[in-house]
């Protein structure tokens, strides 16, 4: 049974709401370490969360941003279908990128979309995120680990889930590529800085 538009529309503003929580920023104040938007790249996921030297609080981060997109999806599956389940986590995809809370200037979505294509299509969340373990061995580039792994995710999203699924991908990989816009310059500069597990210095 297909979902309404009025379910469709509860899922993404549900999924909206969970997705806008910024744990990044959350935790590292309950920390002591002040506010993450003014440190390293000043974003509020767990790579600059990781610049603070606090290995376990970036853990923690990724492992919230993954949760809530996760959350989000399979609270609408079990509730209107697998339909709604893809506007949620569209809505959750939308929330930590543009939270409303934070004046809409939020994170750039890799945990979030892994947690996302794990809930909706644990396939394609797996081979997404060992592409992005892949790309990070051998490149030590977050930006470029996280471009590529969904990047690919619409072609196994339309192997694993069809056209639905695929179309989710698709609006994962376009707009993690638009919240990467200055990394895709550094890129192709060869100026991106590569993933560093060191304290950050005083």
């Amino acid at each position: 049974m297909r979902a309404d538009a009025v379910t469709l529309l509860v899922s993404a503003l549900l999924g909206y709401l969970l997705g806008s929580i910024p744990f990044g920023l959350v935790l590292t104040r309950l920390a002591g370490l002040g506010d993450i938007r003014q440190i390293g790249s000043g974003n509020i996921g767990a790579t600059n969360v990781l610049r603070t030297g606090n290995k376990p609080l970036a853990a923690a981060t990724l492992i919230l941003d993954s949760g809530k997109g996760a959350i989000a999806a399979l609270l609408a599956l079990a509730w209107a279908g697998p339909e709604a389940a893809v506007f949620a986590a569209g809505g959750a995809m939308l929330g930590h990128s543009f939270p409303v809370w934070l004046g809409f200037k939020g994170g750039k979505g890799v945990a979030t979309a892994l947690g996302v294509l794990l809930a909706v299509s644990w396939p394609v969340g797996v081979i997404a995120c060992a592409t992005w373990l892949a790309m990070a061995f051998l490149f030590k580039i977050s930006s470029l680990s996280a471009l590529t792994a969904l990047g690919l995710s619409p072609i196994f999203g339309w192997i694993f889930g069809g056209p639905l699924v695929a179309g989710l991908c698709l609006f994962i990989a376009v707009l993690v590529a638009i919240r990467h816009s200055a990394n895709i310059t550094r890129l192709l500069k060869g100026e991106e800085p590569k993933i560093s597990f060191g304290k950050k210095k005083a």
